[in-house]
């Protein structure tokens, strides 16, 4: 017991030492690539669910899972709420030499998965279909959409549990692991995709169950590392605890996660019903193509996101706020120079990448126009993203609860719901850039505040050039 515990500690402080002390730009690279893989695994479950349905059955069937992705994207709140939350307190107690936090927080963020996934999945079941409907839903498309639905419901712990569990492991600074992880559930997931809806004659629910599967051997591989002791801190796998203190600081540090899905949903809610009232069948399959590609595509930012969180997290307990700042920056820019070159690509060539998902639409000169507008937000992107790692990593995370919530409801909401009603469904895509260019520069005005906030006392400068010198 004793070298294990002696074991857990020497890596503990390895990584601990990287992150502090080794170059910005290294510790980026080095957190940030199997990150970004990671994330692209985890987002290409979600697209290959689109391309198959596109390309295997039809546009009713993909118009029918686009309305309920927005549905099933609250596990993923509820898997970030826990997770991130979880992660976030892990890397400051990692900083800060906090043991009795760190032994825990696994107990706590796994009680918060069980009850939330009941709270959401069970209602969610019983009135699939009425969810559906309120998504915009009518006919065969809400068929579909309730089908694809229901299954998701079914494995909903899986998909809330692995992701919950993953960024707990990059919490650590672990990405390289937490990516292969996701590599052996993404891997089933292609291989069964294609069987389920085709040669089984699945449809859309072959698409779901697939997803399923992946998802369950992810976690199993993920259970697995923290019952054979690989995390670098006492992690009780098979505790389930509450403990007030810790419970509470998983909610806040994960709150803004869980409020940007949920806000998501409520975009979605009247996006679909302004493309389901005043557009036509293809208007839905259209957007529903173009909001999956522009998801993929800023899957490498929600890796940079997974990658500065430790490093922000840790650096912030360990009182180095230079560093904190420097994190920001440097990995703002890295993600504006990932998506730039991509962004040129899909306004240059709109036509192939949306083939990819609607192989048969010939798309008109006012379709491409709006995928041009809708992607235009692409490469600020960034900085919105890091921001929102930023926030809960400095024990700040009302600001980024705020901005979700002000997103939908002051901005989003007003604006889908009176201008295409006044100017046709072409302001659906513009409207959406014209938000997020403001949402950018009000992010930017909040961080430039917090810099200033981050100013390090004489005490914490001593403290640590004193653990520098060391």
């Amino acid at each position: 017991m004793r070298l294990q515990a002696k074991k857990i500690m020497d890596t503990s402080n390895n990584q601990k030492e990287f992150i502090l002390k080794e170059d910005l730009t290294k510790v980026m690279w080095k957190l940030s690539l199997p990150a970004i893989a990671a994330m692209v695994l985890f987002g290409l479950n979600a697209f290959l669910d689109t391309v198959f349905v596109g390309q295997l059955i039809n546009e009713t069937a993909l118009a029918g899972v686009a309305l309920a992705y927005p549905l099933t994207s609250i596990m993923f709140g509820i898997g970030s709420l826990a997770g991130t939350g979880a992660a976030s307190a892990l890397s400051i107690a990692l900083g800060a030499n906090d043991a009795t936090t760190q032994k825990k927080l696994l107990g706590n963020a796994t009680l918060m998965m069980l009850v939330s996934t009941a709270i959401f999945a069970i209602p969610a079941y019983i009135f699939a279909e009425s969810l559906i409907q309120m998504m915009g839903g009518k006919g065969a498309i809400l068929q579909e959409g309730v089908r694809y639905f229901k299954v998701t419901l079914l494995g909903s712990f899986f998909w809330i549990y692995g992701l919950g569990l993953n960024f707990i492991i990059r919490g650590e600074g672990k990405m390289k692991q937490a990516a292969i992880m996701m590599i052996y559930g993404l891997a089933l997931n292609i291989i069964l995709n294609p069987i389920f809806i085709k040669v089984l004659g699945w449809g859309v629910e072959g698409a779901a169950w697939a997803t399923n599967i992946g998802m369950i051997l992810y976690c199993i591989i993920e259970y697995w590392y923290f019952v054979k002791g690989k995390a670098s801190f006492e992690a009780q796998i098979q505790v389930i605890r509450y403990d007030k203190a810790v419970f509470r600081s998983i909610v806040s540090m994960g709150m803004p996660g869980f409020i940007m899905s949920l806000m998501g949903l409520v975009q979605a809610i009247v996006v679909f019903n302004a493309l389901s009232n005043y557009g036509t069948e293809r208007d839905l399959a259209f957007f529903a193509a173009a909001n999956r590609l522009m998801l993929f595509l800023m899957t490498p930012l929600f890796g940079l996101m997974r990658a500065m969180q430790p490093v922000t997290g840790i650096s912030f307990g360990a009182g180095n706020y230079d560093r904190v700042k420097r994190s920001f920056i440097v990995f703002s820019k890295t993600g504006f120079y990932i998506v730039a070159p991509f962004w040129l690509l899909l306004t240059l060539f709109p036509s192939g990448a949306l083939h990819l998902v609607l192989p048969k639409m010939v798309f008109t000169a006012s379709e491409l126009f709006n995928f041009r507008v809708y992607m235009a937000v692409l490469p600020v992107l960034p900085v919105v993203f890091m921001a929102l790692t930023f926030f809960p990593s400095i024990n700040e995370g009302k600001y980024g609860s705020i901005i979700g919530l002000a997103r939908q409801l002051v901005f989003y909401v007003p604006i889908m719901l009176i201008l295409p009603r006044l100017f046709g469904i072409q302001w659906i895509y513009v409207g959406a850039t014209l938000i997020d260019i403001i949402l950018t520069l009000w992010v930017l005005a909040i961080v430039r505040q917090l810099f200033k906030k981050l100013i390090p006392n004489t005490k914490q400068v001593l403290a640590v050039s004193q653990e520098e010198a060391l």
